[in-house]
C-alpha cells in the first residue's frame, strides 16, 4: 500500500494521484505539485489516503508544497492572463483567416508554456500564428487541437434535461456511450433526441446502462411462453423500468391480459431479451439533416 492524495486541476477535470511527501494535506487545500508538464497548482479533491501500489500509473510525482498565499496570487493573476491571450489569439487567427474555433487558454503555472485550445474540422496550418503569439508572449505556445466533446466540458452549458452539463460540472472523464444503449433503454434512435449539445450521443446513457443489462437477462423476450402459477402464458410486453411482463392468456372463452413481476413467472419456451443485436439497430431519421448528424453522433463516443 502507499499514501497519496487526489489533485485535481480543472473543474470537473480527471483527478491525479500524488505523493503527499510527508505533508499534512487536507482535502480543498490548495497544493503545487510536479507534473509531466511542469510545475502545477492545483486543489486536493481526495485527502491522504493508501491505495494498493498496482493503482498507481508511474511514476509518482510527488506534492511540493502547500500552496502559498503568493502562490494562490499567482494563480489568481495566470487566469487574468488567460483572458487576455485569449483576446490576442482571436485577433491573430482572424488576421491569418485561419478556419478554426479558439476555445480556450491557460498558462503553466511557472508561466513556461502557453496552451491554446481549438476545434476545426480538419487540419490547420498555423505555423504562422504559433510564431505571432510566441513574438508577442515570449514564451513556449502550443496549439492542442481539441474534440467537440472536450469543446462542450470547457465551455458548459445547459443539457436537453435543462441541467448544467455533466461533462463541465462532475464528469472528470468521458465514458463510452452507443446507439445499442439507447436501443436496450427502449430510448427514441433519432438522432435529435439521443444526441448532447456537443452533437454527441448523451453521457448519461450510460449511467443506468448495468442495470438496464441486468434486467434484460431476466426479461423473456415477446413471444415467449411463461408459467404464471396456474397455466402458460404468451409475452405480448415488458417493462424494464417496472421489471414487470405483460402476457396473455385464455381461461375458458375469456381472453385475460395480466402483468407480473419477472420473479413471479418462469419461462417456458422461447428466450431472453439480453444484449440487443446490432443488426437489429436502425436509427429514426425524420429529416435530410437527421442524415448528416449520424456520422458525427457515433464518432469519439
Amino acid at each position: 500500500m502507499i499514501k497519496v492524495i487526489g489533485v485535481r486541476f480543472k473543474k470537473a477535470g480527471k483527478i491525479y494521484y500524488f505523493d503527499p511527501n510527508g505533508l499534512n494535506i487536507n482535502k480543498g487545500s490548495f497544493v503545487v505539485v510536479e507534473t509531466a508538464r511542469g510545475i502545477e497548482f492545483g486543489e486536493c479533491v481526495i485527502g491522504i489516503k493508501e491505495i494498493p501500489e498496482t493503482d498507481i500509473v508511474a511514476p509518482l510525482k510527488s506534492v511540493i508544497r502547500v500552496a502559498t498565499e503568493e502562490d494562490v496570487e499567482k494563480h489568481n493573476s495566470n487566469k487574468v492572463k488567460e483572458k487576455d491571450a485569449l483576446d490576442i489569439c482571436l485577433k491573430k487567427i482572424e488576421e491569418h483567416k485561419l478556419n478554426m474555433k479558439l476555445i480556450d487558454v491557460e498558462y503553466t503555472f511557472d508561466n513556461n508554456k502557453v496552451i491554446f485550445y481549438f476545434t476545426a474540422d480538419g487540419r490547420v496550418d498555423f505555423r504562422e500564428l504559433v510564431k505571432d503569439l510566441a513574438t508577442i508572449f515570449k514564451t513556449r505556445i502550443e496549439l492542442r487541437q481539441i474534440g467537440v466533446r472536450d469543446e462542450a466540458k470547457m465551455l458548459g452549458g445547459l443539457g436537453p434535461c435543462g441541467r448544467p452539463l455533466c461533462c463541465s460540472t462532475f464528469l472528470g472523464d468521458f465514458a463510452s456511450v452507443s446507439i445499442k444503449m439507447a436501443k436496450e433503454q427502449n430510448l427514441s434512435l433519432n438522432p435529435t433526441k439521443i444526441s448532447g449539445i456537443c452533437g454527441r450521443l448523451m453521457c448519461c446513457l450510460n449511467y443506468e446502462q448495468s442495470t438496464y443489462e441486468d434486467i434484460r437477462k431476466r426479461l423473456p423476450k415477446v413471444g415467449s411462453i411463461v408459467n404464471i402459477g396456474e397455466t402458460n402464458a404468451e409475452v405480448i410486453g415488458n417493462n424494464t423500468v417496472k421489471e414487470n411482463v405483460k402476457v396473455r392468456y385464455r381461461r375458458g372463452d375469456e381472453e385475460i391480459i395480466e402483468e407480473f413481476k419477472i420473479d413471479d413467472i418462469e419461462l417456458v419456451e422461447g428466450g431472453y431479451e439480453d444484449s440487443v443485436d446490432e443488426s437489429d439497430i436502425k436509427l429514426e431519421i425524420e429529416s435530410p439533416e437527421d442524415k448528416k448528424l449520424i456520422k458525427d453522433l457515433i464518432k469519439d463516443n
